[in-house]
């Protein structure tokens, strides 16, 4: 209403209300300009161009956690600012009492498993100071081989890397950043992309299929006391060949 009538005074006053008219129609370049960046990589490509965004229902978010503690100590969703919150310690138990991994509070998507296109998956990751020896993101992949995983992005003391190996991006801590991961079935590639600007690019192993995972999964070393995690906005898109 307060736009509307600034609008209403524009177009009928004088110079001082063509100037607000003015300052309105570029708050509104700006507004729309903010609201469609999260898809804008850093040469100004599209990187969901060409993609379908799947529906992602809260079903779909299946929680992975320690057996032994109610789920809501280590993970929680704000409704509010669509917050999700991982939290776990370096002596937690595993997600079940079969699994012999290490500790973890990851959501699984579920509904979406993949054995062919190009699978996006879009989210704006949080990592506080502190938290090491975790992974934050992957690719899981459903063959009983020796490695389960296509992709796995690790914190290392404030530094994210493919596993622990190639530095991803550095000054991970204390800062909303937003990550795109493009899978290529077809072709056995996976890109990564840190705030739109291209930070990996990989040949991975192929697999019969897939499914993206993201909150806090203790590694082998480096690890700290506490591992913590924040995810908000996760998207996943398609497209077929």
């Amino acid at each position: 209403m307060a736009m509307a009538a600034s609008f209403h005074r524009a177009l009928n006053g004088g110079e001082a209300a063509h100037t607000e008219l003015v300052l309105l129609v570029l708050f509104m370049v700006l507004a729309l300009a903010s609201s469609s960046a999260s898809a804008i990589d850093g040469s100004g490509s599209n990187l969901t161009a060409g993609f379908v965004q799947v529906e992602l229902p809260e079903g779909n978010f299946v929680v992975q956690s320690p057996y032994d503690v109610p789920e809501n100590q280590r993970y929680s969703y704000d409704n509010v600012t669509g917050v999700r919150t991982f939290l776990v310690y370096a002596g937690d138990k595993p997600f079940n009492t079969v699994t012999g991994t290490k500790p973890r509070t990851e959501v699984r998507l579920s509904g979406h498993d993949y054995s062919s296109g190009v699978w996006q998956f879009e989210g704006y990751g949080y990592v506080p100071t502190g938290t090491s020896g975790a992974s934050v993101m992957q690719i899981h992949n459903e063959d009983a081989g020796a490695k389960a995983t296509t992709l796995m992005l690790h914190v290392y003391n404030g530094t994210l890397q493919y596993y622990s190996g190639e530095v991803v991006e550095d000054g991970i801590y204390d800062r909303w950043f937003r990550l795109n991961v493009v899978h290529d079935v077809g072709a056995s590639t996976v890109a990564v992309y840190v705030d739109g600007a291209p930070r990996l690019a990989v040949d991975v192993t192929p697999s019969a299929s897939h499914y993206f995972k993201f909150g806090v999964y203790m590694q082998h070393h480096d690890v700290s006391p506490l591992m913590e995690s924040r995810w908000r906005n996760i998207t996943v898109y398609t497209k077929p060949y």
